[in-house]
């Protein structure tokens, strides 16, 4: 039985309600979360500062840091303790996260391994042996060195995984604050070695002597889980697949780096003039009302930049207020520019959007990141509120995508040719626009709107999706973004599945599970179910009721049924707590005639359609072969019935027909008689559901004046059958249906379209010439003739000879 029903059980038949009211499942609305889906009139969250000093150790790829954190209670719950996140944990090798990787198994995040199959071999890549050899050589996760109070007292502290606990020297009551220090440090991961989130990537082939590294620097410190009203402490641990939910509050941190290293970091920089030199300073004021691009750092001079290195640090010092984490990045290699968006509006009028990139990332980088940044901020600010925030901004690095407040990394790439240049692919293209669009989006969710990824991925990555599919198609409509209701149909029959609303460890397929799937579903909501402006509405409404607030799931469906007006509880049982699948079959299209009731009319209807069914066959060769029927051979057998047949009217019939139109009551007669003056066509259409997700039937019927006729039936006509349905329309009688189409325009993810056509169509394919190949098994290898061949030697140049 489906978990949403779990709390009543049909026992009487097999009827299911795929509109049953999501009352069992959905939490109880209560003082923090109304029946609404917005805060209610005590909602409440914690709140925590942190000061924090850094420094970055090139040459040892580590990082040696002190932070004095600011904890404020504002839950009515009393605290003894407090969780704090050692993400860094999740990299030892004895951590759950690497104790629970299974070999070849499915959901795994990293390098891929493959299980044996019949005759195919257990296979490792060699990725993943980089990985363990990364992991064997260096000693990884955090080194606590101190947990002291305020006062500098010892704080009594315990490391669970990824967790720490720190005891309180008193407990925290309500509305009471709190102040404490850490001093740590940890060895950054490559992260092309062990596939992280942050990390560093090394460039052997700069100018440089040993090189130069890119370092991404985030989930780096020690930082509060989040207590909520809904689970208290979060504490789960980290293993990778599910991020993480945490507290906003404001940040002061000091990076000191080598003196020649760009940072680009969370918050607004604020000693400039520390750091920058004059000429980058007054680029950087440019860059605000330029109408296009402001290189801070140019090409040419990250290039030369990159071949010295320097004994030298400075210290960058960057602020930022009402933001949930901190992340940064630092390197010789970057050229950075800017352009200042002017969004307007009270909060934030002018947004710094910036990028940071080495000369891999090429005329790619140069001409499309900053600009996908600012393109980003005017489409998501449409559907949610104004970007808050100072800065925004794009930096490449060797991770793939990953957001933060204010900065995202993004990783595409260009490649080097023979000639110098540096070109790219209209799918890496696609990648850097897509990338840049989706990680910025996320500065708005979860960065802003602070949903709980480590429960639920689908809320951030999944709203996050949408929405960077509709700025995509808003960028450039013919280039591929996969976010169409077709994209998502191989897995959404596909057995390897789990509902969206499964935590996110358990998740199997993350990407079609909490990105593609819940895009696609709000995809149709906005464009099929809702339309346009009711959904706008609801879910602008959404975003504004939880800024800088923690929304569920229960939160966000309440919120768009609310704003809406409109009951979704069938839609979301479907598509986010079930495995269901949209799959329509039209089966078959009865065309009917009212008949008249009067025999003189509806007789005659009858004989014709019995002269108009196929000739007996053996009929048909006796007259071919020139028989004589034997009541024409002989004149005196025919009777009554050889000049009457089964369709003659008596006046008996027509008697009765009197009768009839007597009994009827006026109103009967009048609609009787308009019916049969009319004459119109009645056509019967009989569906079932084939995949067990009900959804609006979508129709597109064809006449025979070659005219067409869009229908929309809303989904609710599955309530009380929804295994099977059948729909009267009635036509003008010149209005002759020929076919009818089922989804034409293929808006709500339907498996199989060939049986949405009636009558059914030829299924267009292809068939491919081949040559068969040899055989590769060695038993086949000549070795006889194989072992004669001259082993080849690397010349002075390193070519082979």
């Amino acid at each position: 039985m489906p978990i949403a029903n779990a709390a009543i059980k049909q026992t009487k038949g097999n009827f299911e309600d795929k509109f049953r009211q999501l009352d069992e499942v959905l939490p109880t609305p209560n003082v923090y979360r109304n029946a609404a889906g917005e805060p209610g009139h005590q909602y409440w969250q914690q709140k925590v500062d942190y000061s924090i000093d850094v420094k970055l150790d090139e040459d040892k790829r580590r990082v040696d840091a002190s932070e004095t954190i600011t904890y404020k209670n504002n839950s009515p719950d009393t605290l003894k303790y407090l969780w704090i996140q050692l993400d860094q944990n999740k990299f030892r090798d004895d951590s759950m996260s690497a104790l629970t990787t299974t070999f070849g198994g499915i959901g795994n995040r990293g390098p891929a391994t493959q299980s044996a199959s019949g005759d195919e071999p257990a296979k490792i890549s060699l990725g993943a042996l980089r990985r363990q050899q990364f992991v064997d050589d260096n000693e990884l996760g955090y080194q606590i060195k101190k947990v002291a109070s305020k006062q500098g007292q010892d704080l009594h502290h315990v490391i669970v995984g990824t967790l720490m606990r720190v005891d309180l020297a008193e407990p925290l009551k309500p509305g009471q604050s709190t102040q404490f220090s850490i001093d740590f440090g940890f060895n950054i991961v490559e992260e092309d070695a062990v596939s992280a989130r942050a990390g560093y990537e090394h460039f052997p082939d700069d100018a440089r002597e040993g090189g130069n590294d890119i370092f991404l620097l985030a989930q780096w410190f020690p930082r509060l889980a989040a207590y909520t009203d809904y689970e208290a402490w979060t504490n789960k641990e980290f293993i990778g697949r599910g991020e993480f939910t945490l507290e906003f509050g404001n940040y002061d941190v000091k990076i000191t780096v080598p003196a020649d290293h760009i940072v680009s970091s969370t918050g607004e920089l604020q000693n400039a003039s520390d750091v920058l030199t004059k000429t980058q300073r007054q680029r950087l004021e440019e860059a605000k009302t330029a109408e296009r691009t402001v290189f801070i750092v140019t090409a040419e001079e990250a290039l030369e930049n990159e071949k010295a290195g320097t004994d030298k640090t400075k210290t960058w010092r960057f602020k930022a207020n009402n933001v949930r984490d901190f992340a940064w990045a630092s390197s010789r290699k970057f050229m950075w520019d800017a352009r200042g968006y002017q969004q307007g509006g009270d909060v934030q009028p002018t947004v710094m959007a910036m990028s940071f990139y080495p000369k891999e990332g090429g005329d790619l980088w140069k001409k499309y990141s900053t600009e996908s940044v600012i393109h980003t901020m005017e489409v998501y600010s449409r559907f949610s509120f104004d970007y808050p925030y100072p800065v925004a901004q794009s930096v490449n690095g060797p991770v793939g995508g990953m957001e933060y407040p204010m900065i995202t990394f993004n990783g595409p790439r260009t490649e080097l040719q023979d000639d110098g240049s540096r070109t790219y692919s209209l799918a890496e293209k696609r990648f850097l626009i897509g990338v840049v669009i989706h990680e910025i989006g996320h500065i708005y969710f979860p960065m802003i709107v602070n949903s709980d990824e480590r429960q639920w991925t689908w809320m951030d990555e999944g709203l996050n999706s949408f929405l960077d599919g509709v700025a995509g198609r808003e960028w450039d409509p013919d280039i591929p973004w996969g976010v169409e209701p077709r994209d998502i149909v191989g897995y959404m029959k596909s057995q390897n599945q789990v509902p969206i609303m499964t935590q996110s460890d358990s998740v199997w397929n993350l990407g079609p599970n909490a990105y593609t799937k819940p895009a696609v579903a709000l995809n149709i909501l906005r464009e099929t179910i809702l339309g346009r402006e009711l959904f706008d509405f609801a879910f602008k409404e959404y975003a504004q009721r939880w800024m800088y607030k923690r929304p569920t799931p229960s939160d966000f469906f309440r919120t768009m049924e609310e704003a809406s007006g409109v009951d979704l509880d069938w839609f979301w049982r479907g598509w986010f707590y079930s495995t269901d699948h949209v799959d329509i079959s039209l089966d078959s299209v009865s065309k009917l005639r009212l008949d008249t009731k009067d025999p003189d009319i509806d007789f005659a209807r009858e004989r014709q359609q019995e002269k108009e069914k196929p000739l007996s066959l053996t009929v048909e060769r006796n007259q071919q072969e020139g028989k004589t029927l034997w009541v024409d051979r002989f004149e005196d057998i025919k009777d009554f019935y050889d000049d009457n047949d089964q369709y003659t009217v008596t006046n008996k019939e027509r008697n009765q027909y009197k009768k009839f139109l007597k009994d009827l009551e006026p109103w009967e007669l009048k609609a009787l008689e308009r019916a049969v003056k009319e004459d119109k066509n009645y056509y019967v259409l009989d569906f079932s559901n084939k995949g067990g997700l009900v959804m609006p039937i979508i129709l597109e019927l064809t006449f025979a004046d070659e005219s067409t006729q869009m229908m929309r039936i809303p989904a609710e006509i599955w309530r009380r059958t929804p295994d099977a349905v059948s729909k009267l329309i009635i036509t003008d009688k010149d209005k002759e249906l020929v076919s009818v189409t089922v989804d034409p325009r293929w808006e709500t993810a339907d498996v199989d379209v060939q049986n949405n056509h009636y009558p059914r169509r030829i299924v267009p394919s292809r068939i491919e010439a081949y040559k068969s190949k040899r055989s590769t098994d060695k038993v086949r290898r000549d070795i006889m003739h194989d072992i004669t061949t001259e082993l080849k030697q690397d010349d002075e140049n390193g070519d082979k000879e």
